[in-house]
């Protein structure tokens, strides 16, 4: 049976440096037999501010309900986006916000700390741009863009595991470097990684 992966574009521009990663990695996946479907945030319709508690939900809209029925019938998550201001950005943070609801992606237990993780059973790689070297995004600032989407969302409602892919740094990056980094995703793409 193929493996079935949901490629998520986290940021608003599809027709980025971002995009192009998405794609190398969907034709990678595609060309190893893998069923892929393509998530591009910016062009869905959804308020990421609907949502004021968990005790107050708004009605999902049409292409979140969609969003949900894709991260259901994945295998594996890929997210692409780019670090900004030291974490991810806010269009993925309100995609989150109203897509990994309880119910969907956990349920908290009633006079506990302890919760139940709904999407056990599936697999996340996130490739992320970064504007800063590698080095000093983990030590100086400690990761708090890749700690918030592994560990705070994901793992929290039970995907793992989740691997990071970072490319960059893109500022004054060569042309010669962005085709490797292209090359480098579309064999994580056929690896099924």
């Amino acid at each position: 049976m193929p493996k079935k992966i949901l490629v998520i574009l986290g940021q608003p521009q599809r027709h980025s440096y971002g995009g192009a990663l998405m794609q190398a990695y969907s034709e990678g996946a595609r060309a190893a037999g893998a069923e892929v479907k393509e998530l591009y945030l910016g062009d869905l319709k959804f308020d990421p501010l609907a949502t004021t508690s968990l005790a107050h939900l708004a009605e999902l809209e049409p292409d979140l309900a969609n969003a949900q029925a894709a991260i259901k019938w994945a295998d594996h998550l890929v997210f692409v986006y780019p670090i900004w201001w030291g974490t991810i950005p806010a269009l993925l943070k309100g995609f989150i916000e109203r897509v990994f609801l309880p119910g969907f992606a956990v349920n908290f237990r009633e006079n506990s700390p302890l919760w139940d993780k709904l999407l056990t059973g599936r697999s996340a790689r996130l490739i992320v741009t970064l504007n800063t070297p590698s080095w000093i995004y983990r030590w100086y600032f400690g990761r708090p863009g890749h700690n918030t989407m592994k560990k705070t969302i994901l793992q929290f409602c039970g995907i793992k595991p989740v691997r990071i892919t970072e490319v960059g740094p893109m500022k004054n990056s060569s042309e010669a470097k962005r085709k490797q980094w292209l090359e480098q995703v579309r064999a994580l793409g056929a690896r099924l990684a």
